[in-house]
């Protein structure tokens, strides 16, 4: 759901946030938080290597169990909970045995739902197995490029990829860009689509609500010097040039994609 404010102030006007009803305002488990360094966008060399990074509150890193290979043991949904470090919503799990692991929350999952992470288990939202395991057409998330590595793959806010075929040891997914490509049978996802659909409808307001994010000011290639950016310069507004970055390499059309990746799994590409 989404949540406008009266503008009893400027930056109220046009500020438009998610509702949160179904997270619960508890402190992080303890054991699963580690302390993040920041960098500002800076490399070891002290250099900036990624622009208009730097200040925004404090925050720890939860740890978040993407490889999902605690097998046979059943865990119950202890709380949903906002994570400052990916747009998705977090859930904390309590397995029978006594481990605690957070997982990313897929949407519909609820406090005292049953999770299992076997190719036994249930087809239940939430629950983890190998895709060769997994019916056709089933809607999936947090989905391993590798065996046994993790889940790399639809892993931001409101995605979800289609499991759509099986064959000679690979199974065919629809993705959320539109590509479609071939995974290994053998790797494992999570069935549901991720949570925090409405993410991308928020509007922030204010600047200062991304200065609390730890994003800086983007100043625009126009409105500097010649010296600075290739649309700089000029004599009044102009519209003459060819899309660029401040290093002169095309952004609109051009290939960026590395010559070094594979294509031979990709059946077809995300280009409409």
């Amino acid at each position: 759901m989404l949540k406008q404010f009266r503008p009893r102030t400027a930056g109220q006007r046009h500020l438009i946030l998610t509702t949160q009803d179904e997270l619960m305002s508890v402190k992080p488990e303890k054991t699963l938080l580690e302390k993040m360094m920041r960098t500002g966008g800076r490399n070891h060399h002290g250099h900036i290597t990624c622009r208009h990074q730097g200040g925004g509150h404090k925050r720890f890193y939860r740890l978040v169990d993407f490889k999902r290979d605690k097998d046979t043991i059943p865990a119950k949904v202890a709380t949903i909970e906002y994570d400052p470090n990916r747009t998705a919503f977090i859930a904390l799990l309590n397995y029978a045995d006594g481990e605690k692991r957070y997982i990313i929350a897929p949407q519909g999952l609820k406090i005292g739902d049953t999770v299992t992470n076997h190719d036994e288990g249930q087809f239940n939202v939430g629950c983890c197995m190998r895709l060769k395991a997994m019916p056709l057409g089933s809607v999936i998330h947090n989905v391993e490029l590798h065996p046994g590595r993790g889940g790399q793959l639809v892993r931001s806010a409101g995605l979800s990829a289609q499991l759509m075929a099986k064959s000679s040891g690979y199974v065919t997914l629809k993705m959320p860009s539109g590509e479609v490509r071939m995974v290994n049978e053998n790797c494992r996802a999570t069935f549901g689509s991720v949570s925090n659909p409405e993410r991308n409808l928020r509007v922030e307001g204010k600047a200062g609500r991304s200065r609390w994010k730890g994003i800086r000011p983007t100043v625009r290639g126009t409105a500097m010097n010649p010296v600075d950016h290739p649309h700089g310069g000029g004599e009044g507004k102009h519209n003459g040039y060819l899309p660029q970055t401040p290093w002169a390499m095309y952004t609109k059309g051009y290939r960026t994609r590395s010559k070094r990746k594979s294509n031979k799994m990709i059946v077809k590409d995300r280009r409409k």
